[in-house]
């Protein structure tokens, strides 16, 4: 089992814009001067040249347009309600913010088939909406394939018994913690791991300042070297600026990629970054307003499929 796949799935936006449903939540959020139209276009052309940098590096991306006049404002960040497994299984997730519960459509699944993946299983949690329980995918867990070990900051939006619940069923090792983020002079929890956390085939991106909880972040850190990774340790600054939000991707020849914003580049020292470079190459895009909007990042728009072809 490779850590990273060759093929992503992403969703063209039509309706972003920022989510209020979200906001409560997400600190990493804020409005735009720009009026609802020049949001969605400029979320659009950012969108585009992510997509074609990533088909440029030789990374297979198959595009879902989202619906016009469909009101799913996040709909282009698909990791948290999806995952799509090498055991030809696919998991659909209960999210927090209602409005993010209609992002979950039967037509892309229609397309991943059509485009040749292989689906024989739906393992579906999302019955856990109805309790008020939340785990939203890939942005709630951070997945170690090699080694089987998921990594989780509990939050309102990961639950901890659904995230067992999803170790048990696709025999993962759990590791959960507290992380937090400072936000006018409170410590508040981080809404998703994957802003904090990346794993990658031979290192880990992870802001350990925001575990504040000692013995949480030697167990991590622990956990993080016993599965043989370097640890890559950025400061909850530059979390900020979506310097957790990143993930290691395979172009066709199965050689890794970083894929990160500009914002996340911009904000790591020459010395980070030539650890990073050392492992594989990096590709930036500029998500400016993707992430002051949306208060997600580069990772957050890319869903790994890792579904065999036929």
């Amino acid at each position: 089992m490779k850590q990273y796949s060759s093929h992503l799935l992403m969703v063209r936006p039509s309706s972003f814009r920022m989510n209020e449903q979200t906001a409560v939540n997400n600190y990493f959020q804020s409005d735009s001067d720009l009026g609802p139209e020049a949001i969605v276009q400029e979320a659009r052309v950012k969108f585009d040249a992510m997509v074609t940098a990533l088909r440029g590096a030789r990374v297979e991306v198959v595009v879902f347009d989202e619906p016009e006049g469909s009101d799913t404002p996040d709909a282009l960040f698909p990791n948290n309600w999806i995952s799509m497994h090498a055991d030809k299984r696919v998991a659909l997730y209960p999210m927090y913010a209602e409005n993010r519960r209609e992002e979950r459509r039967e037509e892309v699944l229609d397309l991943l088939e059509k485009e040749g993946f292989q689906i024989e299983e739906i393992v579906d949690y999302t019955s856990a909406e109805e309790e008020g329980f939340f785990l939203e995918g890939t942005g709630s867990m951070i997945l170690d394939h090699i080694n089987r070990i998921a990594y989780c900051a509990l939050s309102e939006r990961a639950d901890e018994e659904l995230f067992i619940e999803f170790c048990e069923d696709f025999e993962y090792t759990p590791c959960t913690f507290n992380a937090y983020q400072s936000v006018n002079d409170k410590r508040l929890q981080i809404y998703h791991t994957n802003v904090m956390m990346c794993v990658a085939d031979r290192y880990a991106v992870v802001c350990l300042e925001c575990i504040d909880d000692t013995s949480e972040r030697k167990q991590l850190k622990k956990q993080l070297k016993d599965s043989g990774k370097t640890i890559v340790a950025i400061t909850e600054d530059q979390m900020h600026q979506f310097a957790g939000n990143m993930l290691q991707v395979g172009d066709q020849d199965g050689n890794p990629l970083l894929v990160m914003s500009n914002t996340a580049y911009n904000s790591l020292r020459p010395d980070q970054l030539r650890l990073l470079e050392s492992f594989n190459p990096i590709i930036h895009a500029e998500l400016n307003l993707i992430e002051q909007c949306g208060g997600g990042s580069a990772r957050c728009m890319m869903a790994e499929i890792f579904l065999p072809k036929a």
